[in-house]
């Protein structure tokens, strides 16, 4: 669970910092190539899925080895769905290449994989 904890507070911190310079430092650019939107559309997703990523963590921590499998689990879907998603539209905002619109899709599959995870635990879980 610390590889868990570390890569959220890693994911949280880069959603800060990337959701701070795109406010500032790229505002202008981002303005010009007309993807503000996008850009907060992948911070917007970064930084929801880190909450999300922390409350799984820390909720792992409290769980037997089994079902912290499943968290982790469910914290690498997101890990991936922001490295993907996020990332990809943070290239497109960028003026990256064409090949990077095909891939938020794929992050977008991580994402619901990993919500999809979480629904599937409450179903098995026995404490609820």
């Amino acid at each position: 669970m610390k590889k868990c904890l570390l890569f959220t507070g890693l994911s949280g911190l880069t959603g800060v910092m990337l959701g701070a310079f795109g406010a500032h430092a790229l505002l202008a650019t981002l303005i010009a190539s007309g993807s503000v939107s996008i850009w907060e559309t992948a911070v917007f997703y970064h930084i929801a899925h880190s909450v999300a990523m922390l409350t799984i963590s820390l909720h792992a921590q409290h769980h037997a080895a089994d079902h912290r499998k499943w968290l982790v689990g469910i914290c690498i879907c997101w890990l991936l769905g922001i490295l993907f998603f996020s990332g990809s539209l943070y290239g497109l905002a960028l003026g990256g290449p064409k090949w990077l619109g095909p891939v938020t899709p794929v992050g977008g599959v991580f994402l619901l994989a990993g919500w999809g995870g979480v629904m599937a635990g409450a179903l098995k879980s026995k404490q609820i």
